[in-house]
């Protein structure tokens, strides 16, 4: 067994906290080894002026993480899997995925209670086009701006004034020890959160059999079935940021139920189907729930974002 590791991973006060999470627990797990931590800066952390739905483009906060793997440079990686597309370069696997945070979304506010306590057209900040048309689905006069940033970053905007509430992240706030004056969940079935939104995912080369081995003990397998439904409803549509969509699996027993969402971006039509399945077929429960909402409208919706439907 190796007696050092490196982890590869993004900036970020939250992503430094994922991957130092991660080392804690290898290193409580294994006496004496050593976990180095390798910062990279991503196309995603750079681009900061841009909405994220017009940068367009899929891996945006690992594309130059995954480069480090390849070439050498880092062992394993940690990241938010929400982050993570669909589809990995040849060569790496994320196999591994730890017990999930909470993965409900905040509202956060300076003076107000929650969603229903906003003012006629107040300024909310989100840079995620799902929350976009689910806040606006729920309270269509809101002015929903664009906001950027780490979580410091956007916290520090909310409290300057520069907006009436902000919506991050439960798991992001949970993890840093961050709070609000005002703080309201949004939550399962009214607001669904991202594809594994809440989960971390370890990231390695496929043949580095020693990296699997070391890092089984952190798999969490309820949790791996509940993202592996997920992550197959988001591959069906074929989706990115620059659309909203959403999707909240769960486990009772052995089977898994999966809800998913598509909507247009000003959150006008909104179209939700769910599927229930063994857990075992987690991914192919997710690639249900999408056809579902194809057929019902959602395929209009995506060709119109993408120029085309999935699969077309």
């Amino acid at each position: 067994m190796r007696n050092h590791l490196t982890i590869a991973t993004r900036g970020s006060k939250l992503a430094l906290w994922q991957a130092e999470h991660i080392a804690g627990r290898l290193k409580d797990r294994y006496a004496g080894l050593e976990v180095g931590l390798l910062k990279i800066t991503t196309q995603g952390d750079k681009i900061l002026d841009v909405p994220l739905a017009k940068v367009g483009g899929k891996g945006l906060f690992v594309k130059e993480i995954e480069e480090a793997l390849l070439d050498g440079r880092a062992d394993i990686a940690v990241h938010s899997m929400k982050d993570v597309p669909t589809e990995l370069p040849e060569g790496l696997i994320v196999d591994t995925i730890p017990a999930r945070e909470v993965r409900t979304d905040s509202l956060l506010s300076c003076a107000y209670d929650g969603l229903e306590g906003l003012p006629q057209g107040a300024k909310v900040g989100t840079s995620s086009l799902r929350r976009k048309a689910q806040l606006l689905a729920l309270r269509s006069d809101l002015d929903v701006r664009d906001l950027r940033g780490n979580l410091d970053t956007r916290l520090r905007k909310l409290e300057e004034g520069a907006y009436d509430a902000i919506v991050v992240a439960t798991a992001g706030l949970l993890r840093l020890g961050l709070k609000a004056p005002k703080q309201r969940e949004l939550a399962p079935p009214e607001f669904l959160p991202a594809v594994a939104q809440g989960a971390l995912g370890v990231e390695r080369r496929y043949e580095d059999a020693e990296a699997a081995e070391m890092l089984a003990f952190l798999h969490d397998e309820r949790t791996g079935a509940e993202v592996a439904a997920e992550r197959g409803f988001l591959a069906r549509l074929e989706g990115g940021c620059q659309v909203p969509i959403a999707a909240f699996a769960e486990m009772a027993g052995s089977e898994l139920s999966l809800t998913g969402l598509v909507a247009d971006v000003r959150g006008e039509r909104m179209i939700r189907r769910a599927q229930t399945g063994p857990a075992a077929d987690a991914g192919r429960i997710g690639k249900l729930a999408a056809d579902k909402i194809l057929a019902a409208g959602g395929a209009d919706i995506l060709a119109e974002l993408y120029g085309e439907a999935p699969g077309a």
